[in-house]
C-alpha cells in the first residue's frame, strides 16, 4: 500500500506544526533561547492572561519573537521547569495553522525542589509555515486547573 502525496504531505504539515508547541516547550525547559526563539514569528503574540488570573496574579501580553524569548527567560529563571504536551489537534488552511493542546507545566525553585506548582493548561496557537517550517505567531494559554504552592510563581 503507498500513501499518496497529498496525505503524506498533510501528515508531514500537522507533524511539523506540533513540534514548532515542543520546540517552544523545550526552549524553556533547557533555558536554549535558540530553540526557542525558532518556535516563534518574528512578530509573534504570547497571551498568558487567562492561565496567570487563575493562578492569582497579572502577566501582560507579550509581543514580538525577541520580547517573548526575554520575558519567559528573564521570569522563569530561577524556577526548574518541564513542559509536557499531549492531545494535539491540528487544523491547517494553506499556509496557516492552528493548534489546540493540553500541557502539563510543572514550576519547582531551583533551590528548593520541596515546593512546586503544577498547572494543566490549554494552548490555543495559531501558526504560519515559514519556509520548511511551522512557527507561532500568537499563543494563548488558559489553565484548566492547578495543583500545589501557586506562590512558587510569584518569581514570574
Amino acid at each position: 500500500m503507498t500513501t499518496s502525496p497529498s496525505l503524506a504531505n498533510e501528515t508531514a504539515d500537522r507533524l511539523a506544526v506540533v513540534d514548532a508547541l515542543y520546540r517552544f516547550a523545550a526552549g524553556i525547559d533547557l533555558r536554549d533561547e535558540s530553540l526557542l526563539s525558532s518556535s516563534l514569528a518574528e512578530n509573534a503574540v504570547s497571551d498568558f492572561r487567562p492561565a496567570a488570573a487563575k493562578a492569582g496574579f497579572e502577566y501582560p501580553v507579550i509581543e514580538g519573537r525577541d520580547a517573548i524569548v526575554a520575558a519567559l527567560t528573564t521570569s522563569l529563571a530561577t524556577l526548574d521547569t518541564t513542559h509536557s504536551v499531549t492531545n494535539p489537534r491540528v487544523t491547517i488552511d494553506g499556509d496557516n495553522a492552528r493548534l489546540d493542546a493540553l500541557v502539563e507545566a510543572q514550576h519547582v525553585p531551583r533551590h528548593d525542589h520541596t515546593r512546586h506548582y503544577l498547572m494543566k493548561n490549554r494552548y490555543d496557537v495559531e501558526l504560519a509555515r515559514k519556509g520548511d517550517v511551522w512557527v507561532i505567531t500568537r499563543n494563548t494559554v488558559d489553565n484548566v486547573w492547578g495543583s500545589g504552592d501557586p506562590a512558587v510563581l510569584s518569581v514570574v
